[in-house]
């Protein structure tokens, strides 16, 4: 059965971007090499995404996971890329499908809305949020409205942010 992971970064009060979706915060942030990002990539099989994350990638640079095949949940329809595939199929449905079906690890991208959908199917295995010393007061949260108990399993140091790596109360035994 395969895992369900959440890789993102969030600001010291939940927030994943602030005003306009920006994501400059980070960048004025000191890290240590790539933050552990290259490692966590590498054993990555599959990636999901909302439109909106996928929008806001193109919107800024070119696709950054060229490789690993992406599958992006969006209501209006789209024409499929080389690694990209648009579903309007039900998230829950359709990420359960793919851990029966031997998708090792599966990185949640993002965003909001995704996460909160997959959370409460009961799908998300891990976590692992890199915390930056940012207070930015408002933005896009993180959590909306989304509850569980995590279990803190490890707390990495990259520079200045703070990497905690959680297992979603009873999700370990997917693990």
């Amino acid at each position: 059965m395969g895992k369900l992971v959440l890789y993102i970064a969030a600001s010291l009060d939940g927030f994943i971007a602030g005003d306009g979706e920006s994501l400059a915060w980070l960048d004025a942030v000191e890290g240590q090499g790539d933050n552990g990002y290259g490692s966590f990539y590498e054993g990555v099989d599959t990636l999901v995404m909302g439109r909106k994350t996928y929008d806001w990638i193109v919107r800024h640079g070119s696709w950054p996971y060229p490789g690993k095949p992406c599958v992006v949940f969006s209501r209006t329809p789209r024409k499929n890329g080389e690694d990209v595939t648009f579903t309007a199929e039900n998230a829950g449905q359709a990420v359960g499908r793919m851990k029966a079906e031997g998708e090792k690890r599966i990185w949640l991208v993002g965003g909001g809305e995704l996460l909160h959908t997959l959370l409460k199917a009961e799908l998300v295995d891990e976590i692992i949020l890199t915390v930056a010393p940012v207070v930015l007061g408002r933005g896009v949260p993180l959590f909306r409205g989304a509850e569980g108990n995590l279990r803190l399993v490890e707390i990495q140091r990259f520079g200045q942010f703070a990497q905690l790596h959680y297992f979603v109360e009873g999700r370990e035994e997917a693990l």
